[in-house]
C-alpha cells in the first residue's frame, strides 16, 4: 500500500468520494485541483498525514510537474464536465480536457508513473443505432455534444501511445452519475429529478423515452480503485463501460422509482421525439474481467437524496454552488 496516487480534480463531485476511498484503502494521496467550485469537500483532509493538496490547473505544465512528482498512479478525473459546462465555454472545454490530459499523460510518463485511469464517459456513444441492442466498448463511438467529443479525443490520443510506454493508460467510460458527494450537485437527472419531487415541485419531462446507463458516484469512484489495484495485463490500453446492465433507464422509469417514494408527486410530461443522446450500454467486460459490480442501484439514489431534503442536510438545494453551471 505504498504506492502515491495523484486524483486530479480531487476536490469534485466524484473526485471527493475517490480521494477518500483511496485513503481508506491506506494509499498516500495527493490531490490537484483548480477549486473551481471551492474546497471545502476535501478541507478535513489536510488534518490527515497521507494527504496533500497542490492548488493548480490541469493545463498549466509547472503545477502538473509539482503535483507528479513521486507519483505512482494518475487518476485523471479534472475536467470541464457536462454538456452545458462545455457549451458555455468551449474554447475552456478544448484546453482543459483534451490539451490538459495529453500534457499531464506525457508528464505522468516521463516522470515515472506506471498507470493512468482517465475518466471518460458513455456519451461518447451518442446515440444508437439500433433501438434494441446495447452498445459495448466495440460500438462505434459518435459524439453529438462538445463534451463528449473531448473525451473520445483523449481516448484515442491514449490507446495510441506507444504499448512500450512506462506509464499504461486505461480508459473508463463512465455512466450518468448520481448519488450524494461532498459535493452535492442537482444538476445531474437523478439528483434533480428526486430533488424536485421531495420539495413538492411539479417535474416537467422532456422526452421520457429516452435511454441512458446511471451509475452512483460511490461505485463510479471504485471502479478507478479496481483498475489500480487491477494487475497491468488486465487493463493497460483497455477500455472499461462502468455501470451495470440492469440499470438503463428511460427518464419516465426514473420518475416511476421517484412516485413509489412520493405517491403525489406532480409530474408533466413534454412530447420530444429528437435528442441526441440516447444509448442503452452493456456492462458485462468491466464485471467479467474485474469483477465489479454496482453497491448501489437508482431508487437507493433516490432515497438517498429524499432523505437529505426531508431531514435539512442541506439548507438550500437551489443554490447554484450545486450544479456545474
Amino acid at each position: 500500500m505504498s504506492k502515491k496516487i495523484l486524483v486530479t480534480g480531487g476536490a469534485g463531485y466524484i473526485g471527493s468520494v475517490l480521494t477518500r476511498q483511496l485513503l481508506d484503502k491506506g494509499y498516500k494521496v495527493r490531490v490537484i485541483d483548480s477549486l473551481m467550485y471551492g474546497g471545502e469537500p476535501i478541507i478535513d483532509l489536510l488534518n490527515l498525514p497521507d494527504f496533500e493538496f497542490v492548488k493548480g490547473d490541469v493545463r498549466n505544465e509547472a503545477d502538473v510537474r509539482k503535483a507528479m512528482e513521486g507519483i505512482d498512479c494518475v487518476a485523471h478525473l479534472a475536467a470541464i464536465v457536462g454538456d452545458p459546462a462545455c457549451a458555455q465555454n468551449p474554447e475552456l472545454a478544448k484546453t482543459t480536457n483534451i490539451k490538459g490530459s495529453e500534457m499531464l499523460y506525457k508528464v505522468a510518463n516521463e516522470m515515472g508513473a506506471s498507470k493512468f485511469v482517465f475518466a471518460s464517459t458513455c456519451s461518447n456513444y451518442g446515440k444508437m443505432d439500433d433501438p434494441n441492442q446495447f452498445v459495448t466498448e466495440e460500438s462505434t463511438l459518435a459524439p453529438v455534444s462538445l463534451y463528449a467529443e473531448t473525451k473520445v479525443a483523449v481516448e484515442q490520443f491514449l490507446l495510441s501511445q506507444p504499448q512500450s510506454n512506462n506509464c499504461k493508460p486505461t480508459c473508463l467510460r463512465f455512466s450518468t452519475v448520481y448519488g450524494l458527494s461532498l459535493r452535492p450537485r442537482f444538476d445531474l437527472t437523478v439528483n434533480e429529478f428526486a430533488k424536485e419531487l421531495a420539495l413538492g415541485r411539479e417535474l416537467v419531462i422532456f422526452g421520457e423515452q429516452f435511454w441512458r446507463p446511471y451509475c452512483h458516484v460511490y461505485d463510479l469512484a471504485r471502479s478507478v480503485v479496481s483498475v489500480i489495484e487491477a494487475s497491468a495485463e488486465l487493463v493497460s490500453f483497455d477500455v472499461f463501460n462502468v455501470g451495470d446492465t440492469s440499470e438503463n433507464y428511460q427518464k419516465k422509469m426514473i420518475v416511476d422509482e421517484v412516485v413509489k417514494l412520493i405517491p403525489d408527486a406532480k409530474i408533466k410530461y413534454v412530447s420530444k421525439n429528437e435528442d441526441p443522446r440516447d444509448y442503452r450500454v452493456a456492462f458485462e467486460k468491466i464485471k467479467n474481467k474485474l469483477g465489479f459490480e454496482l453497491m448501489f442501484k437508482v431508487p437507493d439514489g433516490i432515497r438517498q437524496i429524499k432523505k437529505v431534503l426531508d431531514d435539512g442536510f442541506i439548507l438550500n438545494p437551489d443554490d447554484n454552488k450545486y450544479k456545474n453551471v
